[in-house]
């Protein structure tokens, strides 16, 4: 194909990123998957090539691109080569069922659909539907299907690249549709700014250098995961994919390629921690570790540092619309403020305020607004929403937290999980932490459930660690011993394992939804 020039502009735009790493280090390795192994130029080639067809295809500047693919290499090459292109692409979840895809695809106004083989049947299935969609393309399927273009001819093909000159770092890149724990899920649209400030917000308090060697291992449509990508390629550093998450396997990976930076959901933590023998690893390379999406009780951070003495512990806090990061613990203060999120990320502006938007004072229950440049854009095709998100000039995040004096934010809940019971206000993220900390209990969520006399009381859904012996009444008795009476529990549920979305975080709409129909 004929390759272009890099874009000599002062615009932070996230194509370009690869194209600068490739012209700093060419033959450094940038991406690993299973038996594959590409540097730099070879990214940069596949990347420009594809970016290339897109255009081909007649797409160009704002046009939208979907794609659902588990994580492999494909998931890279299509991210930079949709913003390279000057498109806008939509990475989706591939846990959803048809009906929940074709929302999001016909949503998004998505002209071409990358597709991982194993989701051939659900788009055929849903295939009528999707009327705006002018092409689909396979990835990994060696048979043609009738109707779809299969990913590895496009390489075979001559095309030519051309610079998006109109492009510029305010407009949109991806389009990450939230993970719809209340109705339907909204599009928020990230700009190339929100994606590569974001990445320096990472750069900037883990201290990663050119050197870092990333493992990922959450799925890459969640934009925590997806912006590894951005970052580790500003570094010019080498990411590793793992299609799926395997905890004997992240163990080797770490030790045969001396992974240095690795980040995991606080259930990906435990259950890394319940490998047997786990000592026999050299685990001595990683020098960075972080966490994020959910609550990461102390005693699991302990056994992070434990495991990696290595490694500073970084825990992360935000939102989808945030970029996804907000606010930044860092390993210094993991263990001196032990419930705390951290401080307000770089270029994040915070507010804590009332309903009225008034700042409630230090160590007051307030929620949490930002302002800065990876705020997203907007909610795409709904101004309402938009307008009620940003109302006052900031964005509202729906979380309830509180400020020291120090500046530490420690979150609460979400506005609406807080629960009401006889008056009182009772937030379930603090019952959790007092769950977590009970020897027994592995996972722990916190509902509010209707009571005829108090209006709701607390329900706790507990998962037991392996062989441990629970029941009601010592959970309950647990609770007691460290929190107000009314606080505790009245129900406990003992489940096997928490549902989840694909962030890692705990469906409690799946929790409520499943006590009102016993």
């Amino acid at each position: 194909m004929t390759t272009s020039t890099l874009r000599h502009s002062q615009q932070l735009l996230v194509g370009e990123a690869l194209r600068r790493a490739a012209f700093r280090s060419p033959d450094m390795e940038a991406y690993v998957y299973e038996e594959q192994r590409l540097t730099y130029r070879q990214m940069e080639q596949r990347v420009l090539h594809l970016a290339g067809w897109l255009q081909a295809q007649g797409l160009g500047y704002d046009d939208k691109v979907g794609f659902i693919l588990r994580n492999e290499l494909a998931f890279p090459e299509v991210f930079f080569a949709v913003a390279l292109a000057g498109t806008v692409g939509v990475p989706i979840n591939f846990r959803l069922a048809g009906d929940e895809i074709d929302y999001i695809v016909n949503h998004s106004d998505s002209k071409i659909l990358f597709i991982g083989r194993e989701f051939v049947e659900t788009i055929q299935a849903i295939r009528q539907r999707l009327p705006q969609v002018e092409t689909i393309v396979v990835v990994g399927s060696q048979d043609e299907v009738p109707g779809m273009v299969r990913y590895k001819s496009i390489f075979e093909q001559p095309v030519s690249f051309t610079p998006c000159e109109r492009l510029t770092d305010d407009d949109a890149c991806m389009i990450v549709y939230t993970s719809g724990t209340t109705g339907r899920p909204k599009g928020a649209v990230l700009t190339h700014k929100n994606l590569y400030m974001n990445s320096m917000n990472m750069i900037a308090f883990s201290g990663l250098r050119p050197q870092n060697k990333q493992l990922v291992v959450p799925p890459l449509f969640h934009v925590a995961a997806m912006s590894t990508l951005v970052t580790t390629t500003l570094l010019g550093g080498t990411t590793v994919i793992h299609r799926e998450f395997e905890p004997v396997k992240i163990l080797e990976t770490i030790q045969a390629e001396r992974i240095t930076q690795l980040f995991l959901v606080p259930a990906m933590w435990n259950f890394l921690f319940q490998v047997p023998n786990i000592e026999q690893y050299d685990l001595s390379s990683l020098t960075s570790c972080s966490t994020g999406g959910a609550i990461c009780p102390l005693e699991l951070k302990k056994r992070i540092m434990h495991y990696f003495p290595n490694a500073n512990l970084y825990e992360a806090f935000g939102q989808t619309e945030m970029s996804p990061c907000a606010t930044v613990l860092g390993h210094e203060d993991i263990l001196r403020k032990t419930t705390s999120v951290g401080k307000p990320a770089l270029n994040v502006e915070v507010r804590i305020v009332d309903d009225e938007m008034n700042d409630v004072p230090v160590g007051e229950v307030g929620e949490i607004v930002y302002r800065g440049p990876t705020v997203m854009k907007e909610y795409y095709k709904n101004p309402e929403a938009t307008a009620e998100a940003f109302r006052g000039g900031w964005f509202h995040s729906g979380d309830l937290v509180r400020m020291d004096e120090e500046g530490f934010v420690y979150v609460v809940d979400r506005k609406k999980d807080m629960i009401i019971s006889g008056g009182e206000n009772i937030y379930p993220a603090e019952i959790e932490e007092v769950l977590y900390t009970h020897p027994g209990i592995l996972e722990a969520a916190v509902i509010g459930v209707p009571d005829e006399t108090w209006g709701e009381t607390v329900k706790a859904v507990v998962v037991p660690k392996p062989g441990a012996q629970l029941t009601a009444e010592e959970v309950i008795a647990h609770c007691t011993r460290h929190l107000a009476s009314y606080k505790k529990p009245r129900i406990v549920e003992f489940v096997e394992v928490l549902p989840r979305n694909a962030a890692g975080k705990v469906l409690k709409r799946v929790l409520r939804e499943a006590h009102q129909t016993r």
